[in-house]
């Protein structure tokens, strides 16, 4: 199964399912080594600098991306 139709059919679920199965797979990030986590973050900046260079993602200053969080987050 592709990761989009993995995404459509956890998108149908009932909203307590969704919340169920988005906090496990959370969790299963909490067990990721130190290594684990920078190839991670390594390759979803690369995947968002290609985005950028493309044109289908936009850059925000990082001021607005702060606020806009502390406004969510109160």
């Amino acid at each position: 199964m592709k990761l989009e139709e993995l995404e459509n059919e956890a998108l149908k679920l009932n909203p307590n399912l969704r919340a169920k199965l988005a906090e496990k797979l959370l969790h299963s990030l909490e067990s990721l080594t130190e290594d684990e986590n920078e190839r991670l973050w390594a390759e979803k900046c690369l995947r968002r600098n290609e985005e950028l260079e493309k044109g289908t993602a936009t850059e925000r200053p990082g001021e607005d991306v702060l606020r806009d969080a502390k406004v969510r987050l109160s």
